[in-house]
């Protein structure tokens, strides 16, 4: 499906009178080129290059995208310590985090827009985050169905099947360009996973599949979902500010998952122990997820929600550092390369691009909506940018310039 970039908002200025352009920010230099004339030449642009890839934007799209792969880590540990207390009810589970983010973010998103403003977000632009909570919730129980089903190595695998998903989808949204080292990128960090997956069927962690086929499909489901819902997310998020799309997630989410909890899991709701360590596992995999969902919109802002994709693959390493503690797993000794790998792929996917020309952040109210609390330039969504550099809109600056990965 195919939103355009007017779907959310044909007239993108605030209702303050102030017309938000964004074509006075300075446009961020390209890195220094490698030559290879000679031997020292190489050494020293080579040098140049690195260092000019470790920018502000790109050490905090770094940090970001490692932030959320420890807290996938921690979701899944949690994940595995309720089903071994015999709580098995991964739909209900998803209840609580879309909860959470509906108590979060929508009481801020009516402090900002009022009942009126926002009763007019959800008549305008509902039906779009509809389809965002459903793929959204639909993505995560497929993946835990497929986890039923199939065995670790095909989870592990068709899992990455949601970063070419997520990169198309971004091409169909934001007309996004790829250059040759990002796509190297990409194969380098699935290049860590393999040996990730290596290492766990020469350690024996998988388990035998009940049922290949099915849970292959339910995966690969799945998979496409997420893909779906991250590169979608990350268009939302760069036109609108994080609160309203975050709090319509919830609130959609809250209202789809409910549904199809008290439909699947109404009986186990009875059956399953509530005891206090079941409520403290449950409320760290919800402040776990409520981080995730927090910082993944602000990393899709300042690098993207395919570098998101990747960000997640370093994941099992964290899994095996909590994995040493509560589990007394063996370290094996595959693991710590790929990680390395994977974090190789992560930087090889900027060498070239800037995490700041991935698209054009200009998140603002929508134009249909009367702000009650507005400060200079709009200061809440300035902040959600975490003064990351934007690209001016196309056609109010040098033109081309929010294209990805220019060729030299």
């Amino acid at each position: 499906m195919s939103i355009s970039n007017h779907d959310l908002d044909p007239d993108l200025k605030l209702k303050d009178g102030v017309d938000h352009d964004v074509s006075e920010v300075p446009i961020p230099r390209a890195h220094p080129p490698i030559v290879f004339s000679s031997p020292k030449a190489f050494t020293h642009s080579f040098a140049a290059r690195w260092k000019s890839v470790w920018t502000r934007s790109f050490i905090l799209s770094l940090l970001a995208g490692q932030v959320v792969s420890l807290c996938i880590t921690c979701t899944n540990v949690t994940t595995t310590e309720l089903v071994n207390r015999g709580w098995t009810l991964s739909t209900t589970q998803g209840f609580f985090t879309y909860f959470t983010l509906f108590i979060v973010y929508t009481p801020y998103t009516i402090y900002q827009y009022g009942w009126k403003g926002w009763g007019k977000v959800i008549l305008h632009d509902g039906w779009k985050y509809i389809i965002l909570a459903a793929s959204d919730v639909e993505g995560n129980f497929l993946v835990i169905k497929a986890y039923q089903y199939t065995d670790l190595l095909s989870c592990m695998l068709l899992d990455a099947w949601a970063i070419p998903i997520c990169l198309f989808f971004s091409w169909l949204y934001m007309r996004t360009r790829y250059h040759w080292t990002q796509l190297l990128g990409v194969f380098i960090c699935i290049g860590g996973l393999g040996m990730l997956v290596g290492s766990d069927e020469l350690t024996g962690k998988s388990w035998q599949a009940v049922s290949k086929g099915k849970g292959d499909a339910f995966m690969i489901a799945g998979a496409t979902l997420y893909g779906f819902t991250n590169a979608t997310e990350e268009f939302f998020v760069r036109k609108r500010p994080l609160y309203e799309v975050v709090g319509q997630l919830g609130m959609w989410g809250l209202i789809i998952n409910g549904i199809q909890s008290s439909a699947l899991e109404w009986k186990g709701m009875k059956e399953v122990p509530w005891t206090g360590d079941i409520i403290g596992l449950l409320m760290a995999f919800t402040a776990a997820m409520l981080i995730l969902y927090t910082v993944a919109p602000l990393l899709y802002r300042m690098a993207s929600s395919a570098y998101f994709n990747l960000s997640l693959l370093s994941s099992d390493f964290y899994g095996l550092l909590f994995g040493l503690f509560l589990f007394h797993y063996r370290p094996y000794w595959l693991y710590f390369i790929a990680f390395a790998i994977v974090l190789v792929g992560l930087v090889t996917y900027f060498w070239h691009s800037r995490p700041e020309e991935q698209g054009i952040s200009d998140p603002m109210a929508p134009s249909y909506v009367d702000r009650k609390h507005i400060g200079l330039r709009d200061a809440v969504t300035d902040e959600e940018q975490m003064a990351v550099p934007t690209l001016p809109r196309e056609g109010s600056g040098p033109s081309n310039v929010g294209l990805v990965g220019q060729s030299k």
